[in-house]
C-alpha cells in the first residue's frame, strides 16, 4: 500500500486549500484513510476521519471549516480546508491502518497559513 499526499502550500489567513491522498497498492477501504497533522514542536493529531456509520469526524478546531471526502473511482481521499488560520500550519499526512498493528503513512504535505 502506498499513500501519496499532495496539495499543500502557502496561503493567507482565510484562504482555502484542498489536499489529496492518492492510494495505490493492495485493495483496501478508503473509509479507513484519515488525515493527520503535525505542527512544529507538537504531537501529531488526528484532523479528519470517516466513521463506521458513514459519517465524518473532525478535531474540534477543524469543525465547520474542513471536509473529508473520497472518490472511490480515483482511489483518492480529499481534505478541503476553508477559512484557514495560522494555527492550521502543519505538515498534513494521510494514513490508513494496515490491519497488522501499524499504519501506512503518506509522505506529508506542508500547509503554511500566513497571518
Amino acid at each position: 500500500v502506498q499513500l501519496q499526499a499532495f496539495g499543500g502550500g502557502l496561503v493567507q489567513t482565510g484562504g482555502s486549500l484542498r489536499l489529496s491522498c492518492a492510494a495505490s497498492g493492495s485493495v483496501f477501504n478508503l473509509n479507513a484513510v484519515s488525515w493527520y497533522r503535525q505542527a512544529s514542536g507538537k504531537e501529531r493529531e488526528l484532523v479528519a476521519a470517516f466513521t463506521d456509520g458513514g459519517g465524518t469526524n473532525y478535531v474540534d478546531s477543524a469543525k465547520g471549516r474542513f471536509t473529508i471526502s473520497r472518490d472511490n473511482a480515483k482511489n483518492t481521499v480529499y481534505l478541503q480546508m476553508n477559512s484557514l488560520k495560522p494555527e492550521d500550519t502543519a505538515v498534513y499526512y494521510c494514513s490508513t491502518p494496515s490491519g497488522h498493528g501499524y499504519h501506512y503513512w503518506g509522505q506529508g504535505t506542508q500547509v503554511t497559513v500566513s497571518s
